[in-house]
């Protein structure tokens, strides 16, 4: 994974440069490569890998939600966690993100699923592991994605100031475990998935208390309320 055959945003090129200089990332990139020339349909596509870092520059990160492996459905992860194309049906999840951001701040739910508008904003929509084969739900696990979205944690919290991490379910509060909470915000509740969401997700009022500590700290609110039209972000 060179330099010359990835598109990332310049911030963040800067800010990871060493990770992929680093031979776990040339063990990556020869895994995808080779499960690529074996046929396999990888999702999301590869230009689409570093997605969450192109929309949401380092410098601009107000927001970091953690997801877990892209959706392994035709159509559907384009490089954001817990966000799908348009068209394409809203996942259990993100269902149960609109019903608590309902409760909370009297937003009616999105008709789509197509998250964009957040990440243009400053929130990071960063899944621990970038890539999935087709229908094989975490089937890149293991493969060095893991340690360079580490990575991608610790600038932010090295580096930013007064950014708000939503911490939902058990993997996700592990991986951010060593964000220091004497400059940022780590808000923790339990994963939104119709398994776990009635355990302490709903209630949990995220998003009023994150917008409550950017303004604290003279930074500008997240506009929550996604467009009608998800080609409007």
């Amino acid at each position: 994974m060179t330099e010359q055959t990835i598109s990332i945003e310049e911030s963040w090129k800067a800010a990871l440069a060493g990770e992929f200089e680093n031979s776990y990332m040339q063990q990556l990139k020869a895994f995808l490569v080779a499960q690529k020339e074996s046929g396999k349909r990888i999702f999301p596509k590869g230009s689409e890998y570093f997605r969450a870092l192109d929309l949401t520059p380092l410098e601009d990160v107000k927001v970091v939600i953690l997801g877990q492996d892209p959706y392994h459905g035709l159509g559907q992860a384009h490089g954001l966690c817990f966000s799908v194309r348009p068209g394409v049906r809203i996942p259990p999840s993100l269902v149960n993100i609109y019903k608590e951001m309902q409760s909370d701040l009297g937003i009616a739910p999105a008709r789509h699923g197509f998250l964009e508008h957040w990440a243009r904003q400053g929130v990071l929509l960063l899944n621990s592991v970038l890539t999935v084969e087709e229908a094989q739900a975490a089937s890149h696990q293991g493969k060095g994605w893991e340690r360079f979205t580490d990575a991608v944690i610790r600038k932010v919290n090295d580096e930013c100031d007064a950014v708000v991490f939503m911490l939902w379910g058990a993997y996700a509060q592990r991986k951010a475990a060593f964000v220091d909470t004497s400059r940022h915000l780590v808000l923790k509740a339990p994963h939104p998935s119709p398994l776990s969401a009635h355990n302490g997700f709903f209630g949990s009022k995220h998003f009023s208390k994150a917008n409550a500590f950017l303004a604290e700290h003279g930074r500008a609110p997240i506009d929550w309320q996604l467009p009608t039209d998800p080609s409007a972000t």
